[in-house]
């Protein structure tokens, strides 16, 4: 949630910063400012009326110790006190309605986001690696893994539907050993705490990432409980600390857990529907951060890197591009996308996405700290990255490591977690 200081400070500036954000907001700026100036209008109205009941009670007091009559007084205060109650009424609905619009807002780009439409005018800020070259037409991982039988899409639809994928064998025990060699990379070399949260979360705790209210048609309800499936661990993560006071000594702090994602995908259609990109329900591997302000950037340098490193380990070619202000997420102030090479589509596409929210999650979650330990407390800034996707990261495997004889080679980095397996080749 954004301050909602900046629209009485400088409207227009926040205005305009949003409007590089995407359409559709002019309706819910328009109203923020007119409740915002309902209520600095109710303000002063509810504090004189406090006032004056307080000027006729100390009246009645001095009337009632020297024996005059109250009547008048008495009904005085009673009409003060019925206006009280009407602009309190009417403040806390104001309030309420004002805070509601502030949850459909996005976030404020950072000013070194680049202004743009759309994933064209994204920035390549990187490459490692170079795209292997095949003597032979690579294949999609559509066609290697139910090829290799470890991967089966037909269970799948026939256990829970389309979008739904049953893994096996080898398969099985790929994305097994990349959960287990993220895990051990981010907690042993990286520095994180490995967390093993719940898979399901109430709507206070998606209100304060940002799913909620907006993103509601993308989540999984349980019928007759008040929880949700998560979409991905950020949400457990980021809300470990909510409503609480951090101590400045133990910031920054790095989170990192596996947890199985469900997103419906409301919307999305075409190419992705097939194979493993797009899926209902998958494994990911998260990385959180919390930090103070004034080093939250330097940590989504930091962040961004560790998730690259696990596609250097492994051997991929990526690339690493900054997203321009309308293909960010809701909640973030700026987003580095890591898109690894898939040789069966014959492009970069998206495996980790590293986000600096500043302050807007920590400002939903109630998320404090004192900058210098006993004085005015400020809000922390929260940051998250897939680390990685690992339904895509075994796709970027099967496709990169791939033979002509439609075996695939395991990275070596992944062979101790393999049992010492060097190659799938077909059950």
């Amino acid at each position: 949630m954004l301050d909602p200081a900046l629209f009485r400070e400088d409207p227009a500036a926040v205005e305009a910063k949003l409007a590089v954000r995407g359409d559709g907001l002019a309706d819910v700026l328009a109203e923020v400012r007119r409740l915002d100036g309902e209520r600095r209008a109710l303000i002063p109205l509810l504090e004189e009326a406090r006032h004056a009941k307080k000027t006729i009670g100390a009246r009645i007091g001095r009337a009632k110790r020297d024996g005059e009559p109250v009547d008048a007084l008495m009904a005085a205060g009673g009409a003060h006190t019925a206006t009280i109650d009407t602009h309190e009424g009417r403040l806390e609905e104001v309030e309420q309605a004002r805070s509601a619009l502030l949850l459909k807002l996005p976030n404020v780009a950072h000013e070194s986001v680049p202004v743009g439409g759309g994933e064209a005018d994204n920035v390549e800020v990187r490459r490692h690696g170079d795209p292997p070259a095949f003597d032979f037409d690579p294949q999609s991982h559509a066609d290697l893994g139910p090829a290799l039988g470890i991967v089966d899409f037909e269970r799948g639809v026939k256990l829970a539907g389309t979008r739904f994928t049953v893994l096996s064998g080898a398969g099985a025990r790929l994305s097994r050993a990349l959960i287990d060699f993220m895990l051990d990379l981010h907690t042993g070399e990286h520095g994180y705490v490995e967390v093993a949260p719940p898979f399901l979360a109430n709507p206070t705790a998606l209100v304060s990432t940002g799913q909620l209210p907006k993103f509601e048609d993308d989540l999984f309800k349980i019928d007759g409980w008040d929880l949700y499936l998560i979409p991905t661990a950020e949400v457990p993560l980021a809300n470990l600390h909510r409503g609480e006071f951090l101590d400045r000594r133990d910031l920054p702090l790095l989170y990192t857990a596996y947890t199985p994602c469900f997103r419906s995908e409301a919307g999305s259609y075409g190419a992705d529907v097939r194979g493993l990109i797009r899926q209902h329900q998958f494994d990911k591997v998260e990385l959180v951060a919390y930090t103070r302000p004034e080093e939250s950037y330097a940590m989504l340098e930091t962040l961004t890197g560790h998730a690259e490193a696990v596609l250097q380990r492994l051997g991929l070619a990526y690339r690493t591009v900054a997203l321009c202000t309308r293909d960010m997420g809701f909640a973030a102030a700026k987003t580095y996308d890591i898109e690894v090479w898939l040789p069966g589509q014959g492009k970069y596409r998206e495996i980790s996405s590293c986000s600096n929210t500043e302050a807007f999650q920590a400002r939903r979650a109630g998320i404090k700290y004192r900058p210098d330990g006993k004085g005015r407390a400020e809000l922390v800034h929260t940051l998250n990255g897939s680390g990685l996707a690992v339904g895509r990261t075994l796709i970027a495997i099967l496709e990169n490591y791939q033979q002509a004889d439609g075996s695939v080679v395991v990275p070596e980095a992944l062979r101790p977690y393999m049992r010492g397996l060097e190659v799938i080749t077909p059950r």
